[in-house]
C-alpha cells in the first residue's frame, strides 16, 4: 500500500513560487514516482484480469496484454 500523497496535491504544491529548487525537484520526483506506482500496480491488475472483466470494460485480450506488457514508466 502506497502511503504518497495523491498526484494533484503533489502538483499544487510544486506549483507555489516560495519553494526553494530543491523541494521543487523533490516534488516533481515524489510525482513521478506516485504515477509510475500506480501505472505498475494498474498494469499488474490487468494482466491477472479474467475475461469477462476485460469485456465489462471494453478491452479485449490482446490489447489488455499489449497494455500490461508496457513498463511502468510508459505512458
Amino acid at each position: 500500500m502506497s502511503h504518497a500523497l495523491p498526484a494533484a496535491q503533489f502538483a499544487a504544491l510544486s506549483s507555489q513560487p516560495t519553494l526553494p529548487l530543491l523541494a521543487i525537484v523533490a516534488v516533481r520526483f515524489a510525482v513521478a514516482v506516485t504515477k509510475w506506482d500506480v501505472r505498475r500496480k494498474t498494469r499488474r491488475h490487468l494482466r491477472n484480469m479474467p475475461p469477462y472483466l476485460l469485456n465489462d470494460i471494453g478491452l479485449d485480450a490482446y490489447t489488455a496484454s499489449t497494455e500490461a506488457a508496457k513498463p511502468f514508466w510508459q505512458a
